[in-house]
């Protein structure tokens, strides 16, 4: 994994955790996230097993294996770097291109199978959009359009009588 950030604090060595403070940018394979404030969970071989990553939002986003970008953003990101589970949790949103997307108070992305699960917290709600399969040679598609408003009708006018 490699990484950029204004400071870090931590240790190249097994079973530690680094900190990485201010715009933080974390990329590995077609993989990136991005946020404020980052902490790297190093395994017993010195692997980053787990990223956490907080931010105004933390932004996770990557190819699947059909070249389709996901994209998720939230007030935390918990990053299970060996199984590639992301949880999103904070006014969560994961998006998949050509595919649609989710809003809820926590969404958990598993990056090898596409599956999402969503949560609600209080009495709020998980919400969703699901796009209809794209036909090949068709434009892509797009959220539908509020209808038009027809314009107001004049009011008829009366003839002009004749002098």
């Amino acid at each position: 994994m490699n990484f950029s950030s204004k400071s870090m604090d931590g240790f190249n060595a097994p079973n530690t955790i680094t900190t990485l403070t201010g715009s933080v940018v974390a990329t590995q394979g077609t993989m990136k996230l991005t946020g404020d404030i980052a902490k790297l969970y190093l395994d017993g071989d010195s692997q980053v097993s787990r990223a956490v990553v907080n931010g105004k939002p933390a932004h996770i986003e990557q190819l699947d294996d059909a070249g389709n970008l996901m994209q998720g953003d939230a007030a935390q990101l918990d990053y299970d770097n060996i199984n590639g589970i992301a949880v999103l949790t904070g006014n969560a949103v994961v998006r998949q291109q050509g595919r649609g997307e989710f809003h809820g108070d926590k969404l958990t992305y598993n990056t090898q199978t596409a599956l999402i699960t969503g949560e609600a917290g209080g009495d709020g709600l998980v919400h969703g959009v699901i796009l209809p399969k794209q036909k090949p040679g068709a434009p892509a598609a797009t959220p539908p359009k509020p209808a038009a408003t027809p314009a107001p009708q004049q009011p008829a006018t009366k003839p002009a009588e004749g002098h």
